[in-house]
């Protein structure tokens, strides 16, 4: 493949071609962290000619393979990249569409990528010349065969700039990872199951582009440990450190971040109400029956979420907590005591997110059917929504008018 030959792209790109992230409103986290490697890149809301990167989610994969398509029937001479959650967890489906998949972290892969891109351009030889010397990444070689090379090892977020100081379009991100297993979850396939933190040092510097400072982590109680056992030393340094700092708002354990209900004690809540600005917490429960918890390897148990409510309730703290329902084991009797948990929440003055589960390549539940929601248990929901606590959906849509 040669995007400089007599039917591809015209000369004037013989050195360099123009590299284009193709710009999704939801996606742009992932944009902020990868302008700074790839500082030439610019922003397109339709495909054009050179490089082409991607990512997307799979809610968003239709109509992404839809786009590259047409694309190409148009005569759009373009080298598609795809990164981000659908194509790491489904390279054999996205290259179907795509010319190359970066599957997991982009910061370090993305760039050799393009590099050896570019070099092929500029040399005349095929563009896939050479790729399978890349760790990270999947494409198929001109004889169509599916090439997977050896996996990258996960990048030190110390040594990666966390947003472009043009291009601020996400939290500061503090951690990645995560040692648990749910079944459910894309995240430690992507970030791994050991959790990573950038410093409070480096952390420090990000600060001065923010009027208030909002973080990204699978735990935000979990900074500066494994991500099973806390350390709320490390919590109060990171939030002390940020704390001396004039006209700044910390808002801590809030979205896009959440905590894990086990992480939240006694100590943690009185960080957040001593340093931080934020009068709720975003708890993940996922259910409140104890068999399923055990059985999507969750970790915690029911009268964990209980527990935590309880103590954001008599601190004045407000807890909006995640539920999922459709797990492929749940019972009637499971779902009501998900039922009974959202009831008891929003009762108490709480607030509720409800996702019904979508199974997500590269995760357990890959290729399994979501369990339908007795339609007393939905009728009940959609009452609690009504009264404006419970917000999301608890029910496959599919077919239905939303």
């Amino acid at each position: 493949m040669n995007l400089n030959s007599k039917n591809g792209m015209q000369s004037q790109f013989a050195s360099d071609l123009p590299i284009h992230f193709r710009y999704f409103k939801k996606n742009t986290y992932s944009y902020s962290a990868l302008i700074p490697v790839l500082p030439g890149a610019d922003f397109v809301k339709s495909p054009a000619q050179g490089i082409m990167l991607y990512s997307f989610f799979t809610n968003q994969k239709k109509d992404v393979f839809e786009e590259v398509m047409t694309a190409r029937a148009d005569g759009i001479s373009a080298f598609f990249i795809a990164g981000g959650p659908h194509p790491s967890g489904a390279p054999p489906e996205t290259l179907q569409y795509f010319d190359a998949a970066v599957i997991g972290e982009g910061e370090e892969t993305l760039p050799a990528l393009v590099s050896k891109i570019m070099e092929n351009n500029r040399n005349g030889t095929d563009l896939k010349s050479g790729l399978e010397t890349i760790p990270g990444i999947a494409f198929k070689d001109n004889a169509g065969n599916l090439v997977t090379t050896p996996k990258r090892e996960n990048v030190s977020l110390d040594s990666c700039p966390c947003f472009s100081p043009d291009n601020i379009w996400r939290p500061l991100e503090i951690s990645r990872g995560c040692p648990h297993a749910c079944k459910f979850c894309q995240t430690p396939q992507i970030f791994g199951h050991r959790m990573r933190h950038r410093s409070v040092t480096e952390i420090v510097k990000y600060e001065g582009y923010y009027d208030d400072l909002r973080f990204i982590s699978s735990n935000a109680f979990a900074y500066g440990g494994n991500g099973v056992t806390a350390k709320p030393e490390k919590v109060r340094e990171l939030l002390s450190s940020l704390s001396k700092l004039e006209n700044k708002r910390i808002f801590f354990g809030t979205f896009p971040s959440e905590v894990r209900p086990e992480f939240v004690t006694e100590e943690m809540i009185d960080m957040v109400r001593s340093y931080c600005a934020n009068d709720s917490l975003s708890i993940g429960a996922q259910s409140g029956s104890d068999a399923v918890l055990k059985e999507i390897g969750r970790g915690h148990s029911a009268e964990d979420v209980y527990t935590a409510a309880e103590l954001c309730f008599s601190n004045n703290i407000t807890p909006i907590v995640d539920f999922i329902t459709g797990f492929p084991s749940e019972t009637a009797e499971d779902q009501q005591k998900t039922l009974e948990m959202i009831d008891w929440l929003c009762q108490k003055g709480g607030e509720v997110r409800a996702h019904y589960l979508t199974p997500l390549p590269s995760t357990a539940y890959e290729n399994v059917a979501p369990a339908s929601v007795h339609p007393d248990i939905c009728k009940k929901l959609g009452k609690l929504a009504l009264g404006g606590k419970l917000k999301g959906t608890w029910e496959n849509l599919t077919g239905k008018i939303e």
